[in-house]
């Protein structure tokens, strides 16, 4: 378990599973990906990344309002599959419930994720990657050090004519996160 000043990263709950398929299942949440997913595909996405942490110790942590001990979604790293151009590597990401954006919560969460990357995990890079329109999620990323490496790639996993196909591609080093935080 990690925290913050106000928020508590963790490995997921039974109870954060429906809360998080209500998340996925919100079209303004979901905009920058193809589609929405339906509570079924949101509850398995969460049984998914709640058996990858037991599994491995870490991940997509649940992220909870500390003051609250409310779910608001996930936070934290991931491998990606092998089929990405950015591959072997691991990412960072965020989803939260729209209730919560503009609090600072997703940038403080991603900075306590990165410090746990470059601290316990000892990695030497993190990535994140998003469609070219998802300029709240670029900003996040900016926010915590990353970079645009100027590297854009088409998702593999989206059909080339799908306006979101073309992600940009952020990281950041271990030296330049020492720099910065360390």
């Amino acid at each position: 378990m990690l925290q913050t000043e106000r928020l508590i990263l963790r490995p997921w709950i039974d109870d954060d599973l429906a809360a998080f398929a209500k998340i996925s299942e919100d079209p303004e949440v979901m905009e920058f990906y193809p589609k929405p997913l339906t509570h079924e595909e949101g509850l398995s996405m969460g049984v998914r990344i709640q058996t990858l942490i037991s599994d491995r110790g870490w991940g997509l942590w649940a992220v909870e309002l500390a003051s609250q001990k409310k779910f608001i979604g996930f936070v934290g790293l991931h491998i990606p599959k092998d089929s990405l151009p950015c591959s072997p590597c691991v990412e960072i990401g965020w989803r939260l419930a729209k209730e919560h954006w503009g609090q600072g919560y997703a940038t403080e969460a991603a900075k306590e994720s990165l410090r746990y990357a470059f601290t316990v995990l000892n990695l030497t890079e993190v990535v994140s990657f998003t469609t070219l329109t998802n300029l709240p999620s670029q900003a996040v990323m900016q926010k915590i050090g990353m970079s645009n490496t100027g590297n854009n790639f088409m998702h593999p996993e989206i059909d080339l004519a799908h306006p979101q196909c073309e992600h940009v591609l952020y990281k950041i080093s271990r030296h330049e996160w020492d720099r910065q935080y360390g």
